[in-house]
């Protein structure tokens, strides 16, 4: 299989996204890191990204919310080369009625090879990398390739 190098710009693209309960925890990391935010484009799912611009003054982008197909818009917008970056503050103990469209986010984001926050830990880690303030090349699958040789075999 074919791969391509990518890259990450310096000005990351972000996306911010919070299930309900870890909303106040998303707006509390986004404003204790207002700094090296404010450098970077924030997008997010529709009512997190509301709430951490009015928290914060950070300019958010809003997509739908989560369950009105935010996540999905997300995920396209990392195939589309849209976003580079996830914080997703995502609550394990409670049962999402957009489980699947959460999931396929995920995914989506191994595949495309892009770093994925799910938590204020690994979030820290991630926002303090040298890797924030330079580009960064990544290899991923050649989409293109892999598509014309399933074509061919088929």
């Amino acid at each position: 299989m074919d791969y391509l190098t990518l890259t990450i710009g310096k000005q990351k693209k972000i996306a911010l996204i919070a299930h309900d309960s870890k909303k106040r925890e998303l707006i509390g990391w986004c404003d204790a890191h207002k700094e090296i935010l404010k450098h970077h484009f924030l997008c997010g799912t529709g009512t997190t990204a509301r709430m951490v611009t009015d928290a914060t003054g950070l300019p958010v982008k809003g997509y739908n919310s989560g369950p009105l197909g935010g996540d999905q818009q997300i995920g396209a917008k990392i195939v589309e080369g849209g976003v580079d970056f996830v914080v997703f503050f995502s609550d394990p103990l409670t049962a999402q009625p957009h489980d699947p469209d959460v999931k396929a986010l995920l995914r989506i984001a191994q595949v495309y090879d892009i770093p994925i926050a799910n938590n204020k830990a690994t979030a820290d880690f991630l926002i303090t990398s040298p890797f924030m303030n330079s580009e960064y090349e990544h290899t991923v699958i050649n989409f293109q390739q892999n598509i014309k040789d399933r074509a061919g075999r088929l």
